[in-house]
Formats: C-alpha cells, structure tokens, sequence
C-alpha cells in the first residue's frame, strides 16, 4: 500500500516513515511543502496520504488545503489529516466530500500505535476516522441552535437517528416509507449545515449536534 507524507517536521516525518513500512506499507514520497505533495500525488497515485494542516511557508492552512487541491485533481484520494490543530473552515469541507476516505487526528491525542495504524488502513479502505475532539470544534462553528430550524417529523427522524436506527427501523417506527425517511434525512443534513446526502460521517456529525442540543 503506497503512502505519500506531508510534513515538514524531518524528525516526525523520519518516524512516521519507519513506523509505515514496519507495518508494510510503502512511503513512496515524503513531501515538505505543499506543492511537492501535489507533485508526489500525481506520480505516485498512492492508496493513502498523510497531511499536516500547516506546512511552509506560512504555517497556516497549506497542508490541508493543499488536500483539497489533490482530491480534486485526483477525487477519490485518501487523505489522513494529522496535525496539532482543528482547521475548521476546510477540515468541513475536507469531510464534506463524499469522494474517498478521510480522517483527521490530532498529533497529541494518538495514543496507541496500533488506533493510528488501523485508521490508516480504515481511510484507506474509503471509510471515515474523526477525533471526537475535531468533531467537537466543528460544530461550535454553529453559533446558535440549528435544530430549531427541523420540522417536528425530522426531529423525530433525527432522535431515532441517535439511538441508532437505520431507515428501514425508522421507517417501520413512524409508520411512514424509507424513501419518505430519506427524505427527511436529507432535509436535516441541509438544516445543519451539511450536504443532503446519506453518507455515513454526515449521519455520525447530524447525531453529534443533536445529542450536544440535549
């Protein structure tokens, strides 16, 4: 499995390098910058990238907006933001695209070697890996309370949302069709900000506001 790095720190970088192809990947490049990172994508087309949010020569966004630039140069590329820091305007809309994996963990609260490897390999596979931290500065974004804006019938969708019910059972539950409950459900990620459409993170994101309303 081919990895491309972005991180400017020698010492991580060298780290993250070892601790990769100990675990049989392959680093096939290691980029400093931003644009040597959109170099290194588009010849190696590697299965997973890793990103630091801040890269030089600004230290600000360039690393994951430089993510952004790869994924739609390349749509479907994964892209594993780690960093010190919750970019918040494009971690949204870094999730916010349906196309491939995605994950962001943050460098302090990797604990274990064994969760990193396996989030890895989980964006890799196209599946999603958030610090609940991440997920946490993400939704202070909303300043005033967005459920107020769901009709009685979405608030009721979205409940069950949260106790983990998939369509099929909600449907069942309130006695009205899955179609009518994706309806609704994309009613709700529209009401909360995010893209109507049924994926897995949005759903994870919509219950999170809705259990931090309560």
């Amino acid at each position: 499995m081919r990895v491309v790095i972005a991180e400017d720190n020698v010492l991580l970088s060298s780290g993250l390098e070892l601790l990769l192809t100990a675990k049989g990947f392959h680093v096939a490049a290691i980029a400093q910058d931003a644009p040597g990172f959109i170099n290194a994508v588009t010849e190696h087309r590697p299965d997973i990238t890793i990103v630091d949010v801040r890269l030089p020569p600004t230290f600000r966004d360039e690393g994951i907006h430089a993510a952004l630039q790869a994924r739609r140069l390349h749509p479907g590329l994964p892209v594993l933001v780690l960093s010190q820091y919750v970019e918040q305007q494009y971690a949204g809309e870094l999730i916010s695209d349906e196309r491939g994996g995605v994950g962001y963990l943050l460098k302090d609260r990797v604990s274990r070697v064994s969760e990193f490897i396996d989030a890895v390999r989980q964006v890799a596979a196209g599946g999603t890996v958030m610090d609940p931290e991440v997920i946490a500065q993400l939704l202070t974004r909303h300043a005033r309370d967005p459920i107020a804006d769901l009709t009685p019938r979405e608030r009721q969708v979205l409940a069950l949302m949260a106790e983990g019910k998939d369509n099929a059972t909600i449907a069942a539950r309130l006695v009205i069709t899955e179609n009518a409950v994706h309806k609704h459900i994309g009613n709700i990620f529209a009401k909360l900000g995010l893209s109507p459409a049924d994926s897995g993170h949005r759903r994870v994101l919509a219950v999170l506001t809705y259990l931090n309303r309560q």
